[in-house]
């Protein structure tokens, strides 16, 4: 047997290279690199490595290893799963930053690969800098912090273990079920470590993407339960996308006369303006999604895990004969709220079951009242978007503006605060990667490195970055990634100054939006002096950004068509009215209010909650 000596190291990243995966007969490379920042737990080892193999797996050097996950996780979504990147870090903080990352990750299964660097497996040099000691075992270190939030987890203690470990690490990455974020917990001496591996090792190797099919009786019995059902409605989630199902969906739709809701990581299944797209779904969906999800006697659930805000605490589903397909390729989603489990991929399950329902559709009626709230939900748009808020803009108007500036192919990208409910509700998508939410997680700071996730991914496509205050100063350091890397994002920067998503939660439950402005702290020792006086603008632009201050409607309008003309990062800032918000639409939400309080306006929202809470059914 020919073999080729290597460190463990140099190992790993020629067997990441030569693995490729294929679906509907195409096929690509699954990494298109590796993100990393380099310490004493991975310069030797990883590092060494990437610099050994820099002209045929290239090295990204990011800001913040949190953010590096990110923009993994973003390229990887924008792929559908087909593609991703690897991940590097040192040991101690560098590790326990990409720990956020993983779990956004595995919270909406999307395949990425870390490989933190680790303690010495040689242990003579115990403790080392950034060790953590625990005085139980000496085979624990901070990156066990990853085993709750990856999907696959290895420590790798001896050079040999990467051949068994490598392919387990692809099989989970490329299953359409199981993926999430897979962790290598990498020993610094042990990455330096040389072996000799089997050549065969290291030779391409394509992985196939299966398209899962249901169990035909089952199918059979979904075809007889839409027959018999009198106000169905399709539940569409990120699986839709994921594999590929958008035209299916809608060709679905189209021969049975199912009016369709989507859920975060759905939106973009139908286009806004179709008749039967009902919009947003849940906690911040449209009134006619609401409306007909309270009413309807069977849900189908594609690609979507009923998240609360999807099932609006479960609350959405009100009629009490209501019965559930779902659609999915994992069991696990399947199976909830009791349905009928038709376990397999979307797209094909769609065509096995649409022939069917041949000669079955909903009443005439039923398809008039959706086209009735797809039109009265876009006059409510029209009116958001055109408030004529003033003296400063509501963050309506500025998604507003956006959305009638955008082409349709151009991606919005959000993660947290009360730009997602707004988003989700009010932006008109065209196309259907045209919407990039991070909700699974709602991870504050996503926003900019996912940004540059989505622009690698599809470079031909405007990335409009949406980010609060809040969120910006949490992650803002990816702004100079993409000016080393010549990527361009518009960013467009909404200062409220402060929470604004949880000030108006705190508002909405007594608490009158307690610890959520930015304000100077007073002698009182509350946090409710003067605004503070944060720059955004001169911020930005002290990271390479070309900045544009816009003060209304038309000066956004304006700045929107300067950055489009421009070939590099551009960083609007925009004031808004916090307290000019966009409403709930017949929806509720689960947030515990204190059973015991001093405050009367407390109590008074404890006892609504408690009558809101009766809605709720346990729907396993």
């Amino acid at each position: 047997m020919a073999t080729k000596r290597l460190t463990m190291a140099q190992a790993i990243i020629l067997f990441l290279q030569n693995q490729y995966v294929s679906r509907d007969g195409q096929e690509r490379r699954f990494f298109a690199g590796c993100w990393g920042i380099f310490g004493h737990g991975n310069v030797a080892g990883i590092g060494q490595a990437l610099q050994q193999y820099k002209d045929t797996f290239r090295y990204y050097q990011a800001r913040n290893e949190q953010a590096m996950v990110h923009t993994a996780i973003a390229y990887a979504k924008m792929k559908n799963r087909l593609e991703t990147f690897v991940c590097t870090s040192s040991i101690g903080p560098g590790a326990t930053n990409m720990i956020t990352g993983a779990a956004v990750a595995t919270i909406n299964r999307i395949p990425v690969l870390l490989l933190p660097g680790d303690i010495f497996a040689e242990r003579i040099q115990a403790p080392v800098l950034q060790q953590i000691e625990w005085e139980h075992s000496q085979d624990v270190s901070v990156n066990d912090c990853f085993r709750p939030v990856s999907r696959y987890w290895d420590r790798i203690n001896r050079p040999e273990q990467i051949i068994k470990a490598l392919p387990e690490v692809m099989r989970v990455l490329t299953s359409p079920a199981d993926t999430g974020a897979v962790t290598l917990s990498l020993p610094q001496d042990v990455q330096t470590m040389a072996y000799d591996y089997p050549e065969e090792f290291f030779e391409k190797r394509v992985w196939a993407i299966p398209r899962n099919r249901p169990d035909a009786e089952w199918v059979r019995q979904a075809a007889e339960w839409i027959r018999a059902s009198k106000k169905p409605l399709i539940v569409a989630g990120g699986g839709v996308h994921y594999s590929e199902a958008v035209d299916t969906l809608r060709a679905f739709v189209e021969a049975t006369g199912i009016p369709v809701g989507e859920t975060h990581a759905g939106k973009g299944a139908m286009p806004y303006n179709h008749p039967l797209a009902l919009g947003a779904i849940g906690v911040t969906g449209t009134p006619g999604a609401n409306i007909m999800a309270r009413e309807a006697d069977l849900v189908i659930g594609i690609g979507t895990r009923y998240s609360d805000f999807t099932t609006a605490s479960k609350t959405a589903f009100q009629n009490p004969d209501v019965r559930f397909i779902n659609i999915n390729v994992a069991e696990f989603d399947a199976y909830k709220h009791s349905a009928l489990p038709l376990v397999g991929d979307a797209r094909v399950t769609l065509e096995e079951l649409l022939p069917l329902l041949e000669g079955w559709r909903t009443t005439s009626d039923y398809q008039e009242r959706a086209r009735r709230f797809n039109a009265e939900w876009d006059e409510e748009v029209t009116r958001i978007y055109n408030l004529e808020h003033g003296p400063l803009m509501s963050q309506g108007e500025v998604i507003g503006v956006v959305n009638m500036l955008s082409n349709p192919e151009d991606v919005v990208l959000n993660a947290a605060g009360s730009m997602p409910g707004d988003l989700h509700k009010l932006w008109r998508t065209r196309n259907p990667k045209g919407y990039h939410m991070e909700y699974g997680y709602s991870t504050m700071g996503y926003e900019i490195p996912g940004g540059l996730g989505v622009k690698l991914a599809a470079p031909e496509r405007e990335v409009y970055v949406m980010v609060g205050d809040g969120s910006y100063l949490m992650m803002n350091s990816e702004i100079v990634t993409a000016v080393q890397e010549g990527i361009k994002l518009i960013i467009v920067i909404v200062d409220n100054h402060g929470f604004a998503s949880i000030g108006g939660l705190s508002k909405s439950i007594g608490s009158d939006g307690f610890g959520t402005k930015y304000r100077y702290r007073t002698e009182s020792g509350d946090l409710d002096g003067d605004t503070l006086p944060i720059d955004f603008a001169a911020h930005a632009a002290s990271m390479g950004a070309h900045v544009i201050k816009a003060n209304n409607r038309d000066e956004l309008a304006d700045a929107i068509e300067q950055a489009k003309k421009m070939d590099k990062t551009v960083a609007i800032v925009v004031e808004t009215d916090r307290r000019q918000r966009v409403p709930g639409y017949e929806s509720w939400w689960d947030v515990a209010i204190a059973e015991v309080s001093e405050n009367p306006e407390v109590q008074q929202r404890r006892a609504e909650y408690e009558q809101d809470k009766k809605r709720e059914r346990w729907f396993v």
